[in-house]
């Protein structure tokens, strides 16, 4: 998504902040300083300003500190920004304020500064029939699908997607994102009792562009993001993960879909089972927190801002009780499409494919798919048989075409049907009497 002007809920100015003012420890800051001037062997003001995300005023208190405990010595001076490099005295302590973590980047914030930031961002979006559309305009949605999507996501609460397989569930979760109209700020790291935890993540959150010039540099002005995952979720994945290496941890996945979306796909699919996966989740949805534990022990507190999404094909009344589907507020069935919706699906795949149909390539495609297929039309049909009309005609030098010898051909390779395969296994059997002819 673009084109909007996202309304931040921003830190104190950067410029005007001092160690006092700031919501981690001036001993926290000496601790990032040490280990940052001992990767680099020599440093300056300005650099450990860019590298650990402080102002330069903050970094300049800093190495006076560090100066008068003689842990650093001065190698010259550039107008009034020092370069300077560690001493004995400063490697020994840069050692041994290595083992505990090696994290040398951007300063994290405080867990209160994370919690109150996270509770201030909290989605309030209006929502409209046009804002559905808008979002949902390459997909074919029904007007009572509309509607229920609508009140849905307006309330913020979790939502359950289900339907039969291929009726473009796994897509309409994933689009949902695009019904915000605001950003969001992200820490690179949150400290926790001297802990750091890693929460930015790139493959999840996309930073705007430009970022704004007045926030603190240890925020990203990020877009709402979406943590999707499928089958292979599992019960540590909503835990905190330490690496031994780095001395870090790292943010499970509800905590990077804080102030977004957590789309768990093929719910029901996953090695662990639906009712432990639905247990973990009673607190968080009750109470808008949740629970994680440091590698010692220590628990701790976080916000749970975000909606949970689950989608799955199969019975929701085989999932789980009934006394945890009353906390899931939202439930959206998505089914079979018209022939009309059909068409429409099957126009916009051959445009996005560039392939060839013909005035009787939808009919057909309708009549193979009821035939074979459970007998209702599924929304992943026509871009599944474009793909196979592209790849037959690819690998006999044709122009990519979807007439109706390309779609029987496709459906002998698409449908696996019982029948289908009794079919293809006496087509491929020898005539009578010629099996003496057969390589034994």
């Amino acid at each position: 998504m673009s084109g909007f002007a996202p309304e931040l809920n921003s830190p104190a100015r950067a410029s005007q902040q001092r160690p006092a003012d700031l919501d981690i420890s001036l001993d926290l800051m000496i601790d990032l300083a040490l280990r940052r001037v001992q990767l680099d062997d020599t440093s300056s003001i300005s650099r450990l300003s860019q590298v650990l995300g402080l102002p330069v005023r903050t970094v300049d208190q800093v190495f006076a500190e560090l100066r008068t405990r003689k842990w650093v010595e001065v190698q010259g001076l550039v107008g009034h920004d020092y370069t300077f490099t560690l001493t004995a005295q400063g490697r020994e302590q840069a050692v041994e304020r290595s083992s505990r973590t090696r994290y040398a980047q951007i300063a994290p914030v405080s867990l209160d500064s994370y919690a109150r930031t996270v509770a201030n961002q909290r989605a309030h979006p209006r929502v409209r029939r046009a804002d559905i559309q808008q979002a949902y305009s390459d997909m074919v949605l029904t007007d009572d699908l509309i509607e229920q999507l609508g009140p849905a996501f307006t309330s913020q609460g979790s939502m359950f997607i289900y339907g039969p397989s291929g009726t473009g569930k796994t897509s309409l979760g994933e689009r949902l994102t695009r019904l915000y109209r605001d950003g969001v700020l992200v820490p690179h790291a949150v400290e926790v009792d001297g802990h750091i935890i890693t929460v930015f993540d790139p493959l999840v959150h996309r930073p705007l562009d430009p970022q704004p010039t007045d926030i603190d540099p240890r925020w990203v002005a990020c877009y709402r993001p979406l943590v999707s995952v499928g089958g292979e979720l599992d019960l540590d994945m909503l835990q905190l993960r330490f690496d031994s290496t780095s001395g870090t941890y790292s943010a499970p996945l509800q905590m990077r879909a804080n102030n977004g979306i957590l789309f768990i796909d093929d719910f029901g699919r996953q090695l662990v089972s639906p009712q432990a996966l639905l247990n973990r989740w009673i607190v968080p949805l009750d109470r808008r927190i949740d629970y994680l534990t440091l590698q010692h022990g220590q628990k701790f507190v976080i916000p749970f801002e975000l909606m949970v999404v689950f989608s799955t094909n199969l019975d929701p009344a085989d999932l789980s009780e009934d006394a945890f589907f009353r906390r899931i507020q939202n439930k959206v069935y998505v089914g079979p499409i018209t022939d009309e919706q059909f068409d429409w699906i099957m126009i916009r795949s051959v445009r996005r494919h560039g392939v060839r149909a013909t005035n009787s390539s939808a009919g057909h495609l309708r009549a193979v798919c009821r035939a074979n297929g459970s007998g209702d039309l599924l929304a992943c049909y026509p871009d599944d048989f474009c793909r196979l009309a592209i790849a037959i005609c690819a690998y006999e030098d044709r122009e990519p075409a979807l007439d109706e010898e390309i779609i029987d051909r496709a459906a002998h390779l698409y449908f696996a049907a019982a029948v289908g395969l009794g079919k293809r296994q006496r087509s491929n059997r020898a005539p009578a009497g010629d099996e003496g002819d057969q390589p034994r």
